[in-house]
């Protein structure tokens, strides 16, 4: 047994300890701060307003620690553990010929955090992590995605400043994540086993009920087995502001983003330095007191790469309908993805770059698909046929943008280039998916997903039907 084996089993070990604990947690009778996805955006301070009665949690005493007399400078400890089973079937379509397709692998990963609050103006957040992975003996091996031995997730400095009852900007400096809106080009990406990151410094000005963030930033490149560094030849900066759209019941986002990479960077045949801006904006909310909401997202992109000037957009919506008053109350949704693609090879570029996204939440859970030349069709149902048990069925159609581009999968990596065949159709998913959530520590999961080829894909290279069966845990305090 490697060390990186022993490394897997002990994170399982300390995951079934953990579970094992979350029977003896009580039921909460008040209010308490919910886990975010991005862990720091907890604040914890309420359980200081509550008695003694009520922090019958097990992990209470450890979410606040007053460290002072008067309780103005307190620390907070969290973290979870997660494990995940995984077993593939003609991965990446049986690509190359020569490689294993069929493999079942363990991931596992722990984070710890803590968080310092001196006064209500200064801050201090750490946030480590260990994630491996057993053997995985499919193309690529143990990848960035899966393995990630001892480094830190997040470690900055939070300086407040007020302005009011009602305003405050907060200065942030060091490593963290970002997450914007529906985290269609901005996300820590949690599915992946060893999370996304960043380093430099954000403002973050709070304003009524509206948020503008600013951020100048590099990404932070994940070195399996060393302490990881920051991409030296990357930047990635600019604001994102969120609040509600009076006097309709919306929610409105719009931002500007900024990315710089030295590369050299290619899309389509066109290589050199990258600078690309991407401006763009989304609204949704719900149609009045009815059952509809909707969610409406688009952006543009300009720059260059090379000597090509950058002309790319994307658009994607949802609606949907929640049968409130029926049984398992049930929500059908149809949705609708487009991602420019380029119209010749060479010279300018039309291709839509997804930046840093979670592209698992909506082009398919199978992660074959990225949003870049494509266009996809959605439909799907979720409902709640027992307490505590949500289930989501999704299936996804889809098609290149332009015949003259290829195909890209869920990283942003070309996997067919668009001179290896002229159909359009790239093929149809089916996802299924079961969350069960145990406690408010504990959640379950167990997954399938398959992926039947199109036009393309056969003309363009190995072609086989594509299988993807998953089961998780998670333990968050």
């Amino acid at each position: 047994m490697s060390r990186h084996d022993f490394a897997i089993l002990m994170i399982v070990f300390i995951v079934s300890m953990i579970f094992s604990c979350s029977a003896a947690a009580a039921e909460e009778s008040v209010d308490r701060p919910s886990f975010q996805p991005l862990r720091f955006n907890e604040d914890w301070s309420v359980l200081s307003r509550m008695t003694p009665e009520q922090r019958q949690d097990l992990w209470d005493p450890i979410k606040y620690i007053p460290l002072t007399g008067d309780e103005s400078i307190w620390l907070s400890l969290g973290g979870s553990a997660r494990t995940r089973l995984e077993s593939w079937r003609n991965f990446n379509f049986g690509a190359p010929p020569e490689a294993r397709h069929n493999d079942t692998f363990l991931l596992g990963r722990v984070f710890l955090h803590a968080d310092l609050h001196i006064g209500e103006n200064v801050r201090f957040f750490v946030e480590g992590k260990s994630a491996g992975s057993t053997n995985r003996k499919l193309v690529g091996g143990r990848r960035t995605l899966d393995v990630d031995v001892l480094d830190l997730q997040n470690a900055f400095v939070d300086l407040r400043l007020p302005a009011g009852p009602e305003t405050s900007f907060t200065f942030r400096a060091g490593r963290q994540e970002l997450l914007f809106g529906r985290q269609r080009l901005v996300s820590p990406l949690d599915w992946a086993n060893t999370r996304r990151t960043f380093e430099g410094f954000s403002g973050i000005l709070e304003l009524n009920d509206w948020t503008v963030h600013g951020f100048w930033t590099q990404p932070v490149d994940i070195r399996k087995y060393r302490f990881n560094k920051r991409d030296s030849d990357s930047h990635f900066f600019g604001v994102h502001a969120s609040g509600p759209l009076q006097p309709i019941d919306a929610s409105l986002e719009v931002y500007w983003l900024g990315l710089h990479r030295a590369g050299p960077v290619s899309f389509n045949e066109t290589a050199g330095r990258e600078r690309r801006y991407t401006i763009g904006s989304r609204i949704h909310g719900r149609f009045g007191q009815t059952g509809f909401d909707y969610d409406l997202e688009a952006a543009y992109q300009f720059g260059d790469v090379g000597e090509g000037d950058i002309s790319a957009y994307f658009v994607a919506t949802q609606l949907g309908y929640r049968f409130s008053d029926s049984w398992s109350t049930p929500r059908v949704f149809v949705g609708f993805d487009y991602a420019s693609g380029d119209r010749s090879p060479g010279g300018n570029v039309q291709t839509f770059n997804q930046l840093f996204p979670l592209g698992h939440a909506y082009l398919g859970w199978l992660d074959a698909i990225g949003r870049q030349n494509i266009l996809a069709l959605s439909t799907g149902i979720t409902f709640e046929p027992l307490d505590k048990l949500t289930v989501d069925l999704h299936g996804h159609f889809f098609w290149r943008a332009s015949t003259d581009d290829g195909l890209y999968n869920v990283g942003g990596g070309l996997s067919r280039p668009g001179s290896a065949g002229d159909a359009r159709e790239v093929g149809s998913e089916i996802d299924l998916l079961l969350r069960y959530q145990l406690d408010r520590h504990t959640s379950l999961m167990l997954g399938y997903s398959h992926f039947f080829p199109g036009s393309f894909i056969k003309e363009s290279g190995p072609s086989r039907s594509t299988g993807f069966l998953y089961a998780g845990a998670e333990y968050r305090f």
